[in-house]
């Protein structure tokens, strides 16, 4: 396997740690790549570990949580050159900052197997990613119950990033978030109180569809648009030293950053 830092030649393996009912990072993740492979020649293979998650608690996203050494432990078994912890509400509901402390459990459990690998999260992606955008005001949709989109506006803020609107869709199964409509999420947009937004959270959630929107909605409001999938997908190409080359998913993906302050 090789794995150099221009992104042009060679492959990358890359472990997913997901919720069992998820449906969908392991679709816009592997398409994003399969764009920066067109562009680049750099070719990436996906290697997934499943923790029990079917309706979307506190309870149960504790309880994932509880399970994510194990599944790092497992996903390191095929050599990944990187660990991408895909479910944001789950460590953004164990309180702020939650997601450094995920990380490095997954990364210690990875070396202890014998395989270190970079580590990144969705959650700790989308709050990184967001200032590297130069974004510190925010409007976000999710898919969740509003006392969890609550939530996850505490957590952004926490960060410094204000949150000037939160839509929630009220969905609370998984599965049935994954079957959400993307096409939905222009109108959804155009609602939003964006005053003042440096950029839209079109989807804080690894499990509601949005990339197909993601260019459209962009072009429509003039502001960069970022999901849970395109923040995970920025990060990954960040810790593996590969420069992003992925059209039509936004101008986070697009190229080098030039509006980060």
């Amino acid at each position: 396997m090789q794995n150099d830092t221009t992104g042009n030649t060679g492959s990358t393996r890359i472990g997913l740690i997901v919720p069992s009912s998820n449906t969908t990072m392991e679709t816009e993740l592997p398409e994003l790549f399969r764009r920066q492979s067109a562009a680049t020649g750099h070719v990436y293979t996906f290697h997934a570990a499943r923790a029990a998650m079917r309706t979307v608690n506190r309870e149960e996203l504790a309880a994932m949580v509880g399970k994510a050494a194990d599944c790092a432990r497992s996903v390191s078994d095929a050599q990944v050159d990187v660990i991408a912890y895909a479910c944001l509400v789950a460590v953004m509901a164990q309180g702020a900052g939650a997601h450094t402390g995920s990380e490095k459990v997954i990364a210690e459990a990875a070396e202890g197997n014998g395989h270190p690998a970079a580590v990144v999260s969705s959650a700790g992606a989308l709050v990184r990613t967001l200032p590297a955008l130069g974004a510190r005001r925010v409007a976000i949709v999710t898919p969740y119950m509003a006392p969890l989109t609550a939530m996850v506006r505490e957590y952004i803020e926490a960060e410094g990033i204000e949150v000037l609107d939160a839509v929630s869709l009220e969905v609370d199964d998984n599965l049935a978030v994954g079957r959400l409509d993307p096409a939905a999420l222009p109108g959804i947009a155009r609602g939003l109180r964006r005053e003042g937004a440096d950029a839209v959270v079109l989807s804080a959630c690894v499990q509601m569809p949005s990339l197909a929107a993601v260019q459209r909605v962009e072009d429509e409001l003039g502001l960069p648009v970022v999901t849970a999938a395109t923040a995970t997908t920025y990060e990954i190409l960040t810790a593996l030293g590969h420069q992003p080359a992925i059209p039509d998913a936004g101008r986070l993906l697009a190229g080098p950053l030039t509006t980060a302050r």
